[in-house]
């Protein structure tokens, strides 16, 4: 249930791509996962009268009170769990950026937009997704910003690098509010 709320952090989402988050997850029970979680009140299910039919789900109010609890997991995860990876792991670093909402806290009156890139070694854009802060609250987009105060590119592995125990950040680049990036990059800080 909580991988669900992750997911559905940034917004609706269709169950075709609430899927592809869960490849080893049948249809079938993700579709029960999710009608549990309706009954309850966590997420809303809307129906679209389209051909073909358009399902959607999002987060109720309740439901993105749950987000609270996935940052002491992810805080446990990044001091206990995280090793290294080794020269064949692939390290989902998107994860991370979905986190951010949970804990990135803005100070009051803050209103801004991060963007965070992955790229490719060539330095092409693989991913894109858009830290927003306002109102005190940190919210991630999968889509470009639209007027970034800063960007963070880098590659996938120099990303894992900055989130993982060693917290390197020198394969960053940073360009514009560099305050606001170091407020992303230090929320993922672990102490020991």
């Amino acid at each position: 249930m909580l991988l669900i709320v992750r997911e559905l952090a940034f917004g609706p989402m269709r169950l075709s791509q609430l899927q592809r988050a869960f490849p080893g997850l049948s249809t079938g029970a993700l579709e029960q996962r999710l009608g549990r979680m309706a009954a309850d009140e966590l997420v809303l299910r809307h129906r679209y009268a389209e051909v073909p039919p358009r399902v959607e789900f999002e987060l109720t109010d309740a439901g993105r009170e749950l987000l609270t609890i996935l940052e002491p997991l992810m805080r446990w995860a990044l001091r206990w769990a995280w090793t290294p990876p080794t020269a064949d792991e692939w390290v989902d670093v998107t994860a991370m950026f979905r986190l951010a909402g949970c804990v990135v806290r803005p100070p009051a009156g803050l209103d801004a937009e991060l963007e965070l890139i992955v790229e490719d070694e060539l330095e092409l854009a693989l991913d894109l997704y858009t830290l927003t802060l306002r109102r005190g609250e940190a919210r991630v987009l999968h889509e470009p910003a639209l007027d970034a105060d800063a960007v963070i590119k880098a590659t996938a592995p120099a990303w894992a690098d900055a989130f993982g125990p060693a917290q390197l950040t020198d394969g960053l680049t940073i360009s514009g509010d560099g305050e606001l990036a170091e407020l992303f990059l230090s929320s993922f800080t672990v102490m020991n």
